[in-house]
């Protein structure tokens, strides 16, 4: 190719120096963002432990929260989320986590909205805890925190039956394990309980961003009906993926049937061959996930004592329940970021 006269010798460098540059500024603006959030969100945990002080303590009615939001609108008109409603979201914060450790803690690095969610829809304070800093690890969206929380994703985190205990080094054992769920919910497929495996595949990689948020952070889709040839004979994996933390290939089955202990013979088969052929050097042991239509835990776990490779067992469902608990009368987004101070961070991030 020849190169352009008017093209200056330092253009590629500049070029490549210019993408580097990009990146500085973006990580330095999303420092600064987070870090005016940390103050945000600690400024109103003050006020919130200002108020609960002063009602606790000094009596004072309720009607302190109208008369404060008055008075501060006043004093900083050009100020938003002094609101009644935002203060006694202040109030709860400061009465749900009561002592100053919690600036240090993962929901005073959250959006405020994102505090609004936890407060409104858990009453634990463990699990608040856990979602907030889960939601800190895989940059949760308001949207997907919310879901997560209606999916009891806490509760099915790390329970699907494996062996990896017995197959992977202990590190890499109590982290693939915690990578795995049971049950997986797949509510935005639209199937019905009578939909076949190709259509179950077909719709997941459809919809493989969705899917790929039900798996949890770290999958990276590589293929549907991955192609195997062994001996001459060919073979298709229903769906792999590559888990980027783990550093190994994943090898998902789907059965639209209950569990039967053949499953674990045919899966341990193609993980074998992903070793043998697919597999780098530098890769850890290939793990494979049978989702089934439902399983007998025992069965199960008795199955998967017998096959050499590192494999879970886990249910999938295609409607969740919401609990009647959760079901409570959030302020949208457009209402929270409105009570919000306009050069605050946007809270959808």
């Amino acid at each position: 190719m020849t190169k352009d006269p008017d093209t200056p010798v330092w253009a590629e460098d500049y070029r490549h120096w210019f993408a580097e540059l990009k990146q500085r500024v973006e990580r330095a603006r999303q420092r600064a963002v987070a870090s005016v959030n940390r103050e945000l969100v600690a400024l109103y945990w003050q006020i919130g432990r200002d108020i609960l002080d002063r009602q606790q303590k000094q009596g004072w009615g309720a009607g302190v929260v109208d008369r404060l939001a008055r008075d501060l609108k006043a004093a900083f008109p050009d100020m938003r989320g002094f609101s009644p409603r935002n203060l006694k979201y202040m109030r709860a914060l400061a009465q749900a986590f009561p002592q100053p450790e919690f600036v240090q803690q993962p929901v005073a690095q959250l959006p405020w909205s994102h505090v609004v969610t936890l407060l409104d829809k858990l009453d634990d304070p463990a699990q608040r805890l856990w979602y907030a800093g889960k939601s800190l690890e895989h940059g949760w969206s308001r949207s997907v925190l919310t879901m997560q929380i209606e999916t009891a994703a806490h509760a099915r985190t790390g329970k699907a039956v494996t062996n990896f205990a017995d197959r992977l080094p202990p590190a890499q054992s109590d982290l693939a394990r915690d990578v795995l769920k049971d049950p997986y919910i797949f509510d935005f497929l639209g199937l019905t309980e009578s939909a076949q495996e190709r259509d179950i595949e077909r719709a997941l990689t459809q919809h493989i961003t969705r899917f790929l948020l039900e798996l949890g952070a770290g999958f990276a889709f590589v293929g549907r009906q991955y192609r195997l040839e062994v001996g001459g004979d060919e073979f298709f994996i229903d769906l792999l993926f590559y888990h980027l933390k783990l550093r190994c290939y994943v090898v998902v089955e789907l059965k639209t049937t209950p569990f039967k202990p053949e499953y674990a013979g045919q899966l341990n088969f193609y993980l074998s061959a992903i070793d043998a052929q697919v597999k780098a050097q530098e890769d850890q042991p290939t793990i494979g996930l049978l989702l089934c239509k439902e399983k007998n835990r025992l069965v199960a776990e008795y199955a998967l004592r017998g096959v050499a490779k590192p494999m879970g067992v886990a249910e999938y469902q295609f409607m969740r329940e919401v609990p009647e608990s959760l079901e409570t009368d959030l302020p949208t987004i457009d209402q929270i970021e409105a009570e919000l101070r306009p050069d605050f961070p946007d809270s959808t991030t």
